[in-house]
């Protein structure tokens, strides 16, 4: 797999989702016509499928591979803001007998918003595209599940792995999360997300670790594996 299998609507959610898909010419008529004409017309209509199949995919295997260290076969994962799945496409393909949670809302915002934001409420999902593209690309229905947060029936399982790449504390603030968290992961469990302050984890988490800097964006952001919250 060098590609992942997308259809234009994938596609144009993929774009909102990770701005390092926009082209030149989209990231000018963001800049021109503002958030709402680039979420609405300039990333859905000015596509090209193939390259962004395959950019996506060298995307989220780079990501793949700064998490690579963590991932066993049979872990229990819990994937949250996951965008539309191509993190977890590839686990799934390079690990056997994973168990696959995503947590995300269900809505596409007007105004696309990138980057680190305490006050931010926006979204950029919708769940049935999620579940065609993770069936597309060689995800089974029986190795995943899908949970809408706003309807606040969050899952109870124990997970050995927690994935939040640019949506813990990057996109939404961890707090929101931090009582779920405590109460679905023991002292093995590893939390791995992106933040801009990772010195204040080493306030709730027993071991901190700098997996992956980024010092190419206007944010500076850090991703950190975490575990054991202290007491």
């Amino acid at each position: 797999m060098e590609s992942f299998k997308l259809d234009r609507n994938l596609a144009h959610l993929a774009i909102l989702q990770r701005i390092e898909l926009t082209t030149p010419f989209q990231k000018r008529t963001r800049k021109l016509f503002g958030r709402y004409l680039f979420s609405k017309i300039f990333s859905k209509y000015m596509l090209d499928l193939d390259k962004i199949s395959k950019d996506y995919y060298k995307i989220m295997y780079h990501e793949y591979l700064t998490i690579k260290k963590f991932m066993n076969s049979n872990q229990n994962i819990l994937s949250i803001g996951a965008g539309i799945g191509g993190l977890e496409a590839i686990i799934n393909n390079s690990f056997e007998d994973e168990k696959f949670t995503f947590i995300e809302r269900d809505f596409v915002s007007k105004k696309i918003r990138y980057g680190w934001d305490n006050e931010n409420s926006e979204a950029y999902n919708k769940l049935y595209l999620l579940r065609n593209f993770l069936l597309l690309n060689q995800v089974s229905s029986d190795k995943f599940t899908i949970v809408n947060f706003d309807k606040k029936d969050l899952p109870k399982d124990y997970f050995n792995i927690i994935i939040s790449l640019y949506s813990l504390d990057f996109h939404y603030n961890f707090e929101i999360y931090k009582n779920y968290l405590c109460s679905v992961s023991d002292n093995k469990t590893t939390i791995i997300f992106d933040t801009i302050r990772p010195d204040f984890f080493k306030e709730i988490f027993e071991y901190v670790d700098i997996i992956k800097e980024d010092n190419e964006t206007l944010h500076k952001s850090k991703r950190i594996a975490c575990r054991k919250f202290k007491k």
